[in-house]
């Protein structure tokens, strides 16, 4: 399909993991940034909850070096490391830097997106995503996003669907027993 202007590499990168697995997305390129979830949401006019967040989490791995743990969370969702945690079974799990964000998956913080990361890594989604029939996720780069089914997504991610988000501010009034 002829383009007006060359993809940018990161973004074929997204675009060739899809194909991989027989799948063809259909990459859109937003006049504005889609740093933020709430970027991402009025740029498309979509909801907050459509947003799929990328967020790298990391674990100490064998040799020294940090394990990468995708995290796919709808929008207005937050990850409960201590779940996350649970889920994952590394009891050190913790938010990744920028720089190891980029150096783990190949993308920068903003453009981060659910495949085609550089090395192998592990990917959890929030179930909340399953709330909506076309959710929206980053693909490579910070104003190019396509839109998947979530199950679409689980399977091109290979990702495994766990409870690992935050609960809701009115939920959590009183604090969680740990026992």
């Amino acid at each position: 399909m002829p383009q007006a202007d060359p993809v940018p590499a990161a973004v074929q990168r997204v675009v060739n993991a899809a194909a991989r697995k027989g799948v063809s997305i259909n990459v859109h390129v937003l006049a504005t940034t889609t740093h933020t979830a709430e970027d991402a949401a009025r740029s498309l006019g979509a909801e907050l909850g459509q947003i799929v967040k990328s967020l790298v989490f990391v674990a100490p791995a064998d040799a020294g070096g940090l394990e990468p743990i995708v995290c796919l969370v709808s929008g207005p969702n937050r990850v409960d490391v201590a779940r996350l945690a649970a889920v994952t079974g590394e009891a050190e799990v913790r938010r990744a830097t920028a720089r190891e964000a980029s150096e783990l998956t190949g993308f920068t913080i903003g453009g981060i997106p659910p495949i085609g990361h550089t090395r192998p890594v592990r990917v959890v989604m929030d179930p909340g995503l399953g709330r909506f029939p076309e959710v929206w996720a980053a693909a490579g780069a910070d104003r190019a996003v396509f839109p998947v089914a979530p199950a679409a997504l689980r399977s091109l991610a290979n990702a495994v669907v766990a409870p690992i988000i935050e609960e809701a501010a009115s939920a959590t009034a009183a604090p969680r027993s740990s026992g």
